[in-house]
């Protein structure tokens, strides 16, 4: 029992560190895009009613939506927008068109993160350093090149790994909301009368005053749920009971004390909206509390960056990206891996957006569709998954999720009218990346459509071959074929070159699923082709590690034994040939064979022995 309750309390204190990291850290900017917007006149009753709808909106979004909702919608017990896109894939699978449609949305909002990815470190940064201009203006100047410092900093130090460092995550973050809470507290004492926009007739009051209005500040207000969506991406690092808890018993009410004490705090002072988050400190805190900022910011950025691997790798075993150099950086964690490709373009991205826009201010207009967009895909995906998936009744599937339909769509659409402000750079980061995405995945079917339609059936290949059979030479070899049925590149080659054959032959197939996990039980399928060669198929989720030859291990009793040191791995290297006529535009073919020829080794990926890998050459025209 007290270990459980150990466990359990060890699990929320990680989920403070990373799941609300980036959302911690949006009481730096939120409230001050709110009144700094200059749409909103400055008197109490407008005071009252943004903070009420900065309270309800934390309710509606996060502890209604994501929390209550959004966390039931697990796949297997993994979270984020590609399990939730597998899910309502896997429950339209008998609908083509509408799963196909499914497939694009999610797609495209996993590449939307991306583009959030972008903003977030850059956003979360430059509002923690520039509180250095609260204690002296005369740091201004130094407020972008500090802010990239830090990032490069922060960048260089992924391939050690954060196994060293994730353990202080949570303790700091939890330093961090208790500062929020306390400083909130002080002002709120001092304005106590101020708990009364918790009354939502203050925020119903404004909308009705002010609909025009309102609809322009929901693109600021937003600002206040960034981060939502890591409640249920993280749901597999933590369950659902410690982001829950962590949630409710911490975060929800460490923000709300600290926007309510920014509210008092700007009714007292109204000149404190320049930065009313530093304003709220006395004058001695200051420099630990840009310190302490400063730190949650990194964390939070940290906690994103980890997710853009997790996520690339998930999207390269669905077939969407090509294969890349993934590193594990610990021996304990097999979630622990860095991604030097992904590392530095997210880099370069982020510096890019500091040096361009040069303030948080100017960062939050382009803050906010990345997000709304990704919230909108969440909530058509979810629905999906409990109409066709759950099974539940219509009118019960369109209550729970259209009422929120509504909600993102208001926010997203305020958030279009930030579109030229800024707006667009996380969209072309978005818009670049599923381009990558679809060509890869459009040259891939090209390719392997190609393939089929030039490939000798295997069974039938196998039964000429042994009509007058080549010399059998000890060991097994292993042809790896991306098709099923069909005679590898590499067993032709072998065949012309080296006119032997091995005594065991596997032809191994490695297929990916749209499930995050699948057993060592279910992983293998084999068939036996007869002398001594068999079929083998290995499945893996997209979260599984692939390693082919821990696989092979496992299938020793089917009429041979499997020996590390006597197996030899053939592989085909195939270069891509872009041809005009059929297939995609020439830019996309160019583009797909650039792709393909600097796409990561293969054995890597599959984790095969180098000294025992033998790649042999082709080249397919499309």
């Amino acid at each position: 029992m007290n270990s459980s309750k150990s466990s359990l309390a060890a699990l929320t204190l990680g989920a403070i560190g990373v799941v609300y990291g980036d959302i911690g850290t949006s009481v730096l900017y939120a409230l001050k895009e709110v009144f700094g917007s200059g749409h909103v006149p400055f008197t109490p009753d407008n005071v009252y009613g943004i903070l009420s709808i900065l309270f309800w909106t934390l309710t509606f979004i996060v502890s209604l939506k994501y929390v209550v909702l959004v966390l039931r919608a697990d796949n297997a017990g993994e979270g984020g927008l590609i399990a939730m896109l597998a899910l309502a894939s896997q429950a339209v699978k008998d609908k083509p068109r509408l799963r196909h449609m499914l497939l694009l949305v999610g797609v495209f909002g996993t590449c939307l993160f991306y583009g959030d990815g972008v903003i977030t470190p850059a956003i979360s940064v430059l509002g923690a350093v520039e509180g250095l201009e609260v204690i002296a203006p005369q740091f201004h100047k130094g407020v972008v090149p500090i802010t990239v410092l830090i990032l490069v900093a922060l960048f260089a130090v992924q391939k050690r790994g954060t196994a060293g460092i994730g353990r202080f995550f949570g303790p700091i973050t939890l330093v961090w909301f208790f500062v929020l809470a306390v400083l909130g507290v002080v002002h709120i004492l001092d304005h106590p009368v101020i708990l009364w926009a918790l009354n939502p007739s203050y925020a119903l009051t404004f909308i009705w005053n002010n609909p025009g209005i309102t609809f322009i500040l929901l693109g600021a207000i937003v600002l206040c749920v960034t981060g939502a969506e890591a409640l249920y991406a993280d749901m597999g690092h933590f369950g659902k009971r410690p982001i829950r808890l962590a949630w409710f018993s911490v975060v929800m009410p460490s923000l709300t004390l600290n926007y309510f004490g920014q509210g008092a705090l700007l009714l007292q002072e109204p000149e404190a909206v320049q930065n009313p988050f530093f304003r709220m400190a006395p004058d001695w805190a200051l420099v630990p509390l840009v310190i302490l900022a400063t730190m949650a910011a990194v964390i939070a950025s940290q906690a994103l960056i980890t997710g853009a691997f997790s996520v690339t790798k998930q999207v390269i075993q669905l077939g969407y990206l090509p294969r890349l150099n993934i590193i594990h950086t610990s021996a304990r964690d097999a979630g622990q891996i860095y991604i030097p490709f992904v590392n530095w373009a997210l880099c370069v991205a982020i510096v890019l957006a500091v040096v361009t826009f040069k303030s948080s201010s100017n960062l939050a207009a382009a803050y906010g569709i990345a997000v709304c967009t990704d919230m909108l895909i969440t909530t058509v995906l979810t629905f999906y998954v409990i109409r066709y998936g759950w099974k539940y009744p219509l009118y019960l599937c369109l209550a729970s999720t259209g009422v929120f339909l509504v909600v993102d769509t208001a926010f997203w659409a305020s958030n279009l009218l930030k579109l030229l402000d800024g707006g667009w750079f996380p969209l072309l980061i978005g818009g670049l990346v599923f381009s990558l995405m679809m060509t890869w995945k459009d040259g891939r079917r090209l390719l392997n459509d190609k393939m089929r339609a030039d490939a000798l059936d295997l069974s039938s290949f196998l039964e000429a071959v042994f009509v007058s059979p080549p010399a059998r030479v000890e060991g097994t070899a292993v042809f790896l074929s991306a098709e099923l049925g069909i005679v590898p590149n590499a067993l032709l080659h072998n065949l012309k070159h080296n006119k032997v054959l091995h005594q065991v032959n596997l032809f191994v197939t490695v297929r990916s699923h749209e499930v995050p996990w699948i057993g060592l039980d279910k992983r293998i399928q084999i068939e036996s082709l007869g002398h001594d060669c068999w079929q083998v198929v290995l499945h893996y989720g997209f979260k599984n590690d692939m390693d082919v030859p821990k696989a092979l291990e496992h299938i020793r009793g089917h009429g041979f034994d499997f020996n590390a040191m006597t197996t030899s791995y053939f592989l085909s290297r195939d270069t891509v040939v872009p041809t005009l006529g059929e297939g995609m535009a020439p830019w996309r073919e160019k583009l797909f064979a650039q792709m393909h020829r600097n796409a990561g080794a293969a054995a890597d990926f599959l984790n095969l022995p180098n000294n025992s890998v033998v790649e042999l050459g082709s080249k397919i025209e499309i």
